[in-house]
């Protein structure tokens, strides 16, 4: 009865539906290699509808899927989504042991619907902290997406910036002990490949839904010079075509990485 409430109240946007116009017109300009997304509004957009938040995040999942079907389409090759940080531990236990659920039922009913789209999952975060059942789902779907091409699906799961800053930190310092790393060796580069995404490129653009203007300790390296992309949407009410409004504006900026085009001054 819930999921009927839910599938009723969720936007019915897809993919399918957005017009072929819309998305040739996107195509015709620079699109972003790499998006993260902070997942953001599951529970205040449960709360408007007078449902509980484990209602919002099982809409929010919904909402996942149909954005990383249109960013296959339009070329994005990597998605990184920030489903639970290292800080949400903090909520009420009862939610937490949902989300937990939650994230063993979508790796285990998604792993067709991943393999039929060309779909490969990588699980980034403390996996360590996250309970047996869903590690071992986690390293299964990781296995059987490996060799799968068309996008990269980053599930930030237990994670945090400054925890995965402070994990390369210790490996640094540990391969210079063992003498295996010069200090003056240390660089931007041998940061980058210690990191979770190393041998992805960073991310271009970072959308956050919900109205909150924060990044809230969420791939803190990897955006330094990424382009921030906020909205009021709630993210169960993000569409495919919100999706690309957020890249229709990227196309619109203008990327200098500390530079000058040329002519200005």
């Amino acid at each position: 009865m819930l999921k009927k409430l839910i599938d009723k109240l969720v936007t019915n946007q897809e993919v399918a539906t957005t017009s072929k116009r819309n998305l040739e017109e996107i195509k015709q300009g620079p699109i972003p290699e790499h998006v993260a997304i902070i997942m953001d509004g599951n529970g205040r957009w449960a709360k408007q509808r007078g449902l509980p938040r484990t209602a919002g995040h099982q809409a929010g999942v919904d909402s996942l899927k149909k954005i990383v079907e249109c960013a296959a389409k339009i070329g994005i090759g990597y998605i990184t989504a920030y489903t639970f940080s290292t800080e949400n531990w903090k909520r009420p236990q009862s939610e937490v042991d949902f989300l937990m659920k939650l994230f063993q039922q979508v790796f285990e009913k998604e792993l067709d619907r991943f393999n039929q789209q060309g779909v490969k999952v990588k699980i980034i975060g403390y996996k360590d902290r996250l309970p047996d059942s869903v590690k071992q789902v986690a390293e299964q779907v990781m296995k059987k997406t490996e060799n799968n091409q068309k996008i990269i699906i980053n599930i930030a799961l237990d994670y945090g910036g400054r925890a995965e800053i402070i994990e390369v930190i210790k490996n640094i310092a540990s391969r210079v002990k063992d003498e295996q790393l010069k200090i003056e060796e240390i660089d931007e580069a041998e940061i980058a490949a210690q990191l979770y995404t190393a041998d992805q490129p960073d991310p271009e653009l970072l959308i956050r839904p919900g109205g909150e203007e924060r990044l809230s300790n969420f791939l803190l390296w990897q955006i330094a010079y990424a382009e921030l992309y906020f909205t009021q949407t709630y993210w169960p009410d993000f569409t495919a075509e919100t999706f690309l409004q957020a890249i229709a504006d990227f196309q619109n900026r203008e990327r200098r990485f500390g530079g000058l085009k040329e002519g200005r001054c």
